[in-house]
């Protein structure tokens, strides 16, 4: 049996894409984890802030939601909703996202507005929020979600947010020329995009889990010819995300 959860696999996978010099985009629940994790431990010179306005905020008490005066806590500035999506789309930034969803499809494009026809929903979601704003402008996008049949659908009920939209030059040729769809972060593994096609491959399957049982979860194809086992987290690692990231097990 492993000696960690799939949130703490999920925070510490994602985390170990972030350089020093990045800047996180964090949103609520395992992001939070995610980029907390990862300033503490990968990457100690890059700077979290979220969408309300905390700007580099210390992070001594990990914040339950985005609006979680923690977010202020600490920080070099205490903004607002304009300067956090302007540092975002900032063209000299390497703004990293994490973000959640409902459904992802194999580009990486997100629904989190509604399952069902979008007049008469099955189950209606909270919508947007900055989320689109984000995958539109941000250098890069890590989604979490739930590695189901059911969320990794291939077409989406409702686009929320733009990963590399049809594939290939798609993204681009509507405008927008940066960012996209970096990774998707699952309980299961880890998918990347195809430099060249942008569709989602495997890309690490977590130890313990096979590669069968995550083709048997996604609802399209998706190339499993490049994946390897994911390393696990070690007790270093494990320790700064239980003793210093969330020891109150807020997130965890």
């Amino acid at each position: 049996m492993a000696n960690y959860t799939d949130n703490e696999m999920m925070a510490i996978s994602a985390g170990r894409f972030i350089k020093d010099g990045d800047i996180l985009f964090a949103g609520t629940g395992v992001s939070m984890l995610a980029a907390t994790v990862a300033k503490k431990v990968y990457a100690p010179k890059a700077v979290v802030f979220f969408e309300t306005g905390g700007i580099d905020p210390s992070l001594e008490e990990i914040p339950m939601a985005v609006a979680d005066l923690r977010v202020m806590s600490g920080t070099c500035l205490n903004s607002g909703l304009i300067e956090a999506f302007s540092i975002v789309g900032h063209r000299k930034l390497h703004t990293v996202a994490f973000l959640g969803a409902a459904q992802i499809d194999k580009y990486g494009n997100l629904n989190t507005t509604v399952i069902g026809d979008y007049h008469r929903p099955k189950t209606r979601f909270s919508g947007s929020g900055g989320a689109c704003d984000v995958a539109s402008f941000a250098s890069g996008v890590i989604t979490f979600i739930q590695h189901e049949k059911r969320r990794f659908v291939e077409r989406l009920d409702y686009i929320t947010s733009l990963g590399w939209y049809k594939g290939g030059n798609s993204r681009r040729e509507l405008g927008l020329q940066r960012g996209g769809a970096m990774a998707v972060v699952t309980n299961l593994g880890v998918m990347k995009f195809d430099e060249t096609t942008r569709a989602m491959y495997l890309a690490e399957y977590y130890p313990g889990i096979t590669i069968a049982r995550i083709i048997e979860n996604t609802g399209f194809a998706i190339d499993v010819s490049r994946a390897i086992e994911s390393v696990p987290p070690s007790e270093e690692e494990l320790r700064i995300l239980r003793e210093e990231v969330d020891p109150q097990k807020l997130m965890l």
